[in-house]
């Protein structure tokens, strides 16, 4: 069952409770820390993007075709759309000789405000370009070029890509594959439904990917240290990920995902977060995320406060007046002595 993770107060009444799941897994596949179902199903989304980008780096076309940190970054992300992203992926596409149109992820105006804005002012639609998703797609298109698989129908379950991705995600969360719940993401692609615990397990891996065959922990090593090192890449200006990135320094490995679900490796711990929000609700989510590192000790004082918006954000009106919090309201149950 889930629990209240997060209260809304509006005066001196709470007005809303968002209710969830939270998961904290060691990279021994130990379950430390849990609030609600830790074996909760839900869709992962994309904060499965860090594993996609796997075959990337294992298949040689990073060095083929030259593809950059930065890049690699851009292939875990769910950006905002603004201009270095959108310039991001085309480079990526100008690399590998694929005309943008190639991109099968659909378009919606960019997260950014500014950006949105931007278009407006143009008189322009947003394009696949500007879809949080066209980074993942334009690093599957490298793959398929590399490996000669065909691009026309990259997106479908029965493509080899998608056969090798829903097998590298079996493998990497010690799930099996067969068990995998399948839906189509916002984006197109095929979605993996299991258990949070398996979530958090491989962003422990992520962490932490000594146990790990040689070649996949090197692997793991450059797609987490891009990301590190890129943080804006990952989301974009005023986006969790990216603040929380930066602000960890190299010691977390953040990714969000739609529907209330989030992603954290804390390295120097060796653990995994996964968070799910039983409404899908995004207000709810941040706040649980930095509590939950918070509990954890993996920020302090100094860097609670840089995130002090994420942490409590302000619940205000149209007119800008605060009227009350939102709050997070739950303590990690410890399952390990």
């Amino acid at each position: 069952m889930s629990e209240v993770l997060v209260e809304v107060t509006r005066g001196d009444l709470v007005e809303c409770c968002h209710r969830g799941y939270v998961a904290v897994v060691n990279s021994q596949g130990e379950l430390v820390y849990s609030v609600g179902d830790p074996y909760h199903i839900s869709y992962w989304r994309s904060s499965a993007k860090p594993i996609q980008a796997i075959p990337v780096v294992e298949s040689g076309a990073m060095e083929r075709y030259g593809i950059t940190l930065k890049e690699l970054a851009l292939f875990c992300a769910s950006h905002s759309g603004e201009d270095f992203h959108v310039e991001g992926v085309l480079g990526v596409l100008k690399k590998i000789d694929i005309a943008p149109e190639e991109l099968r992820c659909g378009s919606h105006m960019p997260y950014n405000k500014k950006a949105e804005a931007k278009l407006l002012e143009k008189g322009l639609a947003p394009s696949n370009l500007h879809c949080n998703c066209s980074g993942k797609h334009s690093g599957m298109l490298v793959v398929c070029q590399q490996k000669n698989y065909p691009l026309d129908d990259y997106t479908l379950l029965e493509h080899p890509l998608q056969q090798e991705l829903l097998d590298l995600v079996g493998e990497f969360c010690n799930y099996p594959k067969e068990k995998i719940i399948i839906g189509i993401d916002g984006c197109g692609v095929p979605v993996y439904g299991l258990p949070i615990y398996n979530w958090a397990l491989a962003y422990a891996y992520l962490a932490d990917p000594t146990a790990l065959e040689e070649k996949r922990r090197k692997t793991i090593e450059i797609i987490t240290n891009a990301m590190t090192d890129f943080p804006e890449m990952v989301g974009g200006t005023d986006r969790l990920c990216t603040d929380l990135m930066k602000v960890g320094k190299g010691n977390l490995i953040a990714k969000a995902g739609a529907e209330g679900v989030y992603c954290v490796g804390i390295k120097d711990q060796k653990l995994g977060i996964a968070v799910k929000m039983e409404d899908g609700s995004p207000r709810g989510r941040a706040p649980v995320v930095i509590e939950v590192l918070k509990q954890l000790g993996a920020l302090n004082e100094e860097e609670l406060a840089q995130l002090k918006n994420y942490h409590y954000p302000e619940n205000r009106n149209h007119r800008r007046d605060l009227c009350g919090m939102v709050t997070p309201k739950f303590t990690l149950k410890k399952v390990l002595a």
